[in-house]
């Protein structure tokens, strides 16, 4: 097993990485981004990248502290759902009730990856061919459907 300094030094390890190998990849729009710390524009509407020793997740959460406001923004994802899985070239799972690793309630669109190792970095590559194109998709679906949410602002 990993010491808590080992396990954080990893994580950071990763992420860093990542950030560094997506950096110049310009945004659908074609500027530059913080890929890790995706800024969607909206108050609680998140694209959220996990990975621990067993799996890997990218992810939509929704995190409104209102649970009929969430539902409200999951709704208006399900009428771009067709959208979304066309740009992402595969169906994702949609979690209209989900809890974060903290307890908190969120709804959640999103896909998994098993068996994923965060902590094996002979298991990057892999991890790094996960994330990218899916991160890069979301965020050209978002360049188009951020604007059916106007009206939810």
């Amino acid at each position: 097993m990993y010491s808590k300094a080992e396990v954080t030094q990893l994580r950071q390890a990763f992420w860093t990485t990542l950030g560094q190998y997506l950096a110049p990849i310009p945004n659908a729009e074609g500027e530059t981004t913080n890929w890790i710390n995706y800024k969607t524009g909206l108050k609680h509407v998140y694209f959220r990248m996990q990975a621990d020793q067993r799996h890997a997740r990218i992810a939509i959460e929704l995190t409104h502290p209102d649970a009929g406001i969430r539902e409200l923004f999951f709704e208006q994802f399900q009428e771009l759902r067709g959208l979304l899985h066309e740009v992402l070239g595969e169906e994702w799972t949609w979690e209209p009730t989900a809890t974060d690793e903290h307890g908190q309630a969120l709804a959640r669109i999103g896909t998994e990856l098993y068996p994923a190792n965060i902590f094996d970095r002979n298991a990057w590559p892999a991890l790094i061919s996960f994330f990218k194109p899916r991160l890069l998709a979301l965020d050209a679906f978002w360049t188009d459907a951020q604007w059916s949410f106007e009206g939810l602002k």
